[in-house]
């Protein structure tokens, strides 16, 4: 099994299930409606649902980033506001998610180890910190996740 491939089970490990550390961003996610998931029980955190669209806008910016593109994010993007809480909103928040790890997780079978020490972009870090952060940056927030659930 070459790097990448390693880097991918991490990846997929992080997001969907058997993480090490505990549930991954879709068990923390488990039976969350759109009611807990707006819900702001300490006031200065964020939601369930505010991290939810953060973690997507970040995988998103790394997808970007291995495709060449855009370098970052602004504050309303890196954290967008909840657009409404209905359950059907939250289910689209959901498959939005989804979505942005499964294009990403597809970019990164194309990287080859190769590549790996190089900067992902010019002035930015190399694509192993870049998708080794990725994982990092779920696990992180999975158990945000895990944590305000319990609140």
């Amino acid at each position: 099994m070459g790097e990448i491939e390693r880097i991918e089970d991490q990846l997929r490990r992080s997001f969907e299930a058997e993480a090490w550390h505990g549930p991954s961003v879709l068990e923390a996610l488990e039976n969350v409606t759109a009611e807990k998931a707006a819900a702001r029980p300490f006031a200065q955190a964020h939601s369930i649902w505010e991290i939810v669209l953060h973690i997507t806008a970040t995988q998103t910016l790394v997808l970007r980033r291995l495709q060449g593109g855009s370098t970052s994010l602004s504050p309303e993007q890196d954290w967008p506001s909840v657009p409404n809480s209905s359950e059907d909103s939250w289910v689209s928040t959901l498959t939005a998610l989804k979505r942005s790890h499964s294009e990403l997780s597809q970019a990164v079978s194309k990287v080859s180890d190769s590549v790996l020490d190089r900067e992902i972009l010019p002035g930015y870090s190399s694509f192993y910190v870049t998708l080794h952060g990725v994982v990092q940056h779920n696990l992180y927030h999975a158990g945000q996740i895990a944590l305000l659930k319990k609140a």
